[in-house]
């Protein structure tokens, strides 16, 4: 099968589109077919390669760099600023690229991941050339406008007609996912009389063989200064304002009161961690709180490893792949009760769900996973068999069965 998979964000990026693209694009070039990606170029110019280590032909077009919000590529600042010197890279009149290249490939089936300038022009070709068309949502709303405090007057409003234009991508296809019910229940309109498409919820999925438990090895240890006998909070992800790491770094000082022994490591980067590099050195908590930065495999399997409970208190994730990723490490789950992240993190199954800013309980969970080996044993049991229902090559299966489901409702459309 010719595979299309049309993205905004992709590899080097580090967001949760961006890895889903990557191990989606890379999985389906293993099982035999034939991939091409389309995204935007990181220099600016347009250009044409066949990964011969993956088998992914890459078709990354002309684009314009857009200074208001780091790359998640380059290194974050460490002063927040208004213009960013890397920042997202948007294509530029990418409709007569698209339309050129995919002439030439001739796909079975395009898979469109992001709403934004190259979703647009993906839909635009699908409607003039009839190609079956299969859209993913991974976004809320706030994923966009949690960034510009500029539009906090006027958020709700905002975040309405972005989720109808969100939703708008899901039902002009021939078949949609998102990851988890949850999702769809919150970001799809209850009636469906306009909403004819089916929207299945299917997880990113994450590959179980590279994300197990573990002896971390010596030389990651060694890199990142990290003592294995310390119990040890981890949080990984984008260090930005809508993923809230604040509320977890304030909750772990807390829970410092009763387990004065731990440490919690950040893995990531973005415009919050300069800010909140200053605000743990002024409080004087350097030492128990470390900001790694970005950490990629095959290090960050260890990184996990090292591990003795992952946190997060991020309000805004459609699943998290990370949280996944976690839970196959073996790790018991801290996490906030909103998006659809329980249906990763259950409570009191493998970790705990708390109230959404809610500091207090956060700490209180922090202290029982990180004083209570009992506790910690049985809940990375649970997050062991969770993750197992979120192995990557099911969910791969799942898209090859969906692949050719849209290119059966497509003909019957004529």
């Amino acid at each position: 099968m010719r595979v299309v998979i049309a993205t905004d964000a992709y590899y080097p990026m580090t967001n949760g589109v961006a890895v889903f693209s990557r191990n989606l694009a890379e999985g389906l070039a293993k099982r035999g077919h034939e991939v091409m990606v389309i995204c935007p170029s990181f220099n600016g110019r347009r250009h044409k390669r066949n990964d011969r280590k993956t088998g992914v032909i890459m078709f990354s077009l002309k684009s314009l760099r857009f200074p208001f919000y780091p790359d998640q590529i380059e290194k974050a600042p460490e002063m927040k600023r208004i213009l960013y010197r890397n920042g997202l890279h948007v294509a530029v009149n990418p409709y007569h690229q698209i339309k050129k290249v995919l002439d030439d490939f001739q796909p079975d089936v395009i898979h469109l991941q992001t709403a934004g300038m190259i979703g647009v022009a993906t839909r635009m070709y699908v409607e003039k050339r009839k190609v079956p068309l299969v859209s993913t949502g991974h976004s809320y709303p706030d994923n966009f406008t949690g960034q510009f405090k500029l539009l906090k007057p006027v958020k709700k409003p905002v975040d309405a007609m972005t989720k109808n234009y969100l939703n708008s991508f899901l039902k002009h296809s021939d078949y949609a996912t998102m990851p988890t019910e949850m999702a769809i229940d919150d970001l799809v309109p209850k009636n469906r009389k306009r909403f004819k498409v089916t929207v299945e919820p299917l997880s990113n999925g994450v590959d179980l063989s590279q994300f197990s438990p573990g002896t971390p090895t010596s030389k990651v240890l060694k890199k990142y200064k990290i003592d294995p006998s310390k119990p040890r909070v981890i949080y990984v992800g984008r260090v930005d304002p809508e993923k809230s790491v604040e509320t977890v770094l304030l909750a772990f000082s807390r829970a410092l009161k009763k387990v004065p022994n731990a440490e919690m490591l950040v893995v990531g980067d973005g415009i919050d961690r300069g800010r909140l590099e200053r605000k743990i050195a002024s409080e004087g908590l350097s030492e128990k709180i470390r900001f790694l930065g970005k950490v990629m495999p095959p290090e960050l399997q260890d990184v996990y490893r090292t591990g003795s409970v992952f946190a997060t208190a991020s309000e805004t994730e459609t699943q998290g792949i990370v949280l996944i990723e976690a839970a196959a490490t073996g790790l018991p789950l801290i996490a906030v009760d909103a998006g659809a992240i329980r249906e990763v993190c259950q409570n009191g199954k493998n970790g705990f769900l708390c109230k959404p800013g809610d500091v207090k309980r956060i700490a209180e969970a922090m202290s029982k996973i990180l004083a209570d080996k009992k506790m910690r044993e049985k809940y990375s049991k649970e997050s062991l068999k969770i993750a197992k229902k979120h192995d990557l090559n099911t969910t791969l299966q799942r898209f090859e069965e969906i692949y050719q489901k849209a290119i059966e409702i497509s003909e019957l459309k004529g």
